[in-house]
């Protein structure tokens, strides 16, 4: 060590800050995978072994929201909505409770699509929607305001372990159900995002776009890039795809040609059949709609190529996609996501994948992989630490 860098010795610089340079002087991205109980942060810095960047498992925004409507019910204050549409699940619920309190709530129309994108059906809930120019008639109430994105938060608690905020790229990954037009159900509305993704190429990648480039009708990852105020770059990604994008980080994995992919989320399932990186078939349905035999069901429908979409949509899910018959069966079911036990004991032999050995980070590393398909220039960093992407030398 001392014979390698006598110069910057002989210079008064040590060693340490010799590497440290050299790190910051290589890309450093920000993935976050924004969930219903969780949101998982990695700070990725080329040139540094994946096992030890930096890791949160934090509490989810809509988790935090729910925390502060909670309490305002306790103090028994009104609410006033502001910020952009974010995820609903316990905030949802939360304000729902709020509101059969007694207690009452306003909202602006962006933070009020949070609950419905229709905005008269929202009204009906109790919700009173209101413009920017009547926040100041409702200095009473507790306000709040709605994002998925906390950037500041992120950078605080970051900061307070000396860990430099600023990057060459940041990638979120949101569940987006998009806006669907009046009178048609918001369930095959997603499902048809889904599946016009994977026309675009069946590639796990497509499922995330450059801030530029979503698509309008996806406004819960339209409102990520309105509350994105930086300079770098801004990715934005679906998390069931990221997750299960991520799961191919796992070395089991890598060799195997046919695999069926399962990410148990804690409030969306997705499983795919994956055929050489090529998506075959897939469904996505609610964990909480699921039992164990359920899953078990729908799984051995994906293998064989029998799984229908009317079936998933009226059992309460989103849907179904199957492009033909499987000629071979699957070489191995890999199943991540925190409400993975759902399937512990199951009649299929299943495997838990752990990419880069972090279940719960899984997200974020299929972050990184669409990062380096959609920003090519920082592909070279990702995959020296990542490794080559899956299947990279077989389609």
């Amino acid at each position: 060590m001392e014979r390698e860098y006598a110069g910057e010795l002989a210079r008064g610089v040590t060693p340490f800050e010799t590497l440290y340079a050299e790190a910051m002087a290589k890309p450093r991205i920000l993935a976050v995978d924004v969930g219903t109980g969780t949101q998982d942060i990695l700070v990725f810095e080329a040139g540094t072994v994946i096992e030890n960047a930096v890791q949160m498992v934090m509490p989810s925004p809509t988790m935090l929201v729910a925390a502060r409507v909670r309490q305002a019910t306790a103090d028994r204050k009104d609410l006033l909505l502001t910020g952009v549409t974010m995820g609903g699940g316990p905030g949802h619920w939360a304000v729902e409770s709020h509101l059969r309190a007694g207690l009452r709530v306003f909202a602006t129309p962006q933070a009020a699509r949070t609950f419905d994108d229709d905005l008269d059906r929202v009204q009906a809930m109790g919700i009173h929607v209101v413009d920017a120019s009547e926040l100041a008639g409702h200095r009473a109430a507790m306000r709040l305001e709605l994002r998925d994105f906390y950037f500041d938060a992120v950078a605080q608690a970051l900061t307070a372990f000396g860990v430099p905020t600023e990057f060459d790229a940041v990638a979120v990954a949101v569940f987006d159900h998009g806006a669907a037009p009046a009178g048609y159900s918001d369930r095959r509305f997603r499902f048809d995002y889904l599946r016009e993704q994977v026309a675009r190429g069946a590639r796990l990648e497509n499922f995330g776009f450059l801030a530029g480039t979503i698509p309008a009708r996806m406004t819960r990852m339209q409102a990520v890039v309105r509350t994105w105020t930086g300079d770098a770059p801004l990715f934005v990604m679906d998390t069931a795809p990221a997750a299960v994008l991520g799961s191919l980080e796992d070395p089991a994995l890598r060799a195997v040609r046919r695999a069926l992919l399962v990410n148990v989320g804690n409030f969306h399932t997705i499983a795919l059949r994956l055929e050489d990186g090529q998506i075959r078939a897939m469904f996505e349905h609610h964990t909480g709609e699921l039992t164990s035999d359920e899953l078990e069901s729908y799984l051995d429908q994906l293998a064989a190529g029998t799984v229908s979409n009317d079936r998933v949509f009226d059992d309460m899910g989103h849907g179904a996609l199957d492009l033909g018959p499987a000629e071979h069966p699957p070489e191995v079911v890999a199943v991540t996501g925190p409400r993975r036990a759902l399937l512990r004991g199951s009649r299929i032999q299943t495997y838990a994948a752990v990419p880069h050995g972090d279940m719960m980070i899984a997200g974020c590393f299929g972050l990184l992989r669409g990062v380096a398909a959609h920003l090519p220039e920082h592909a070279p960093a990702i995959e020296e630490a990542l490794g080559p992407p899956a299947f990279q030398n077989r389609v």
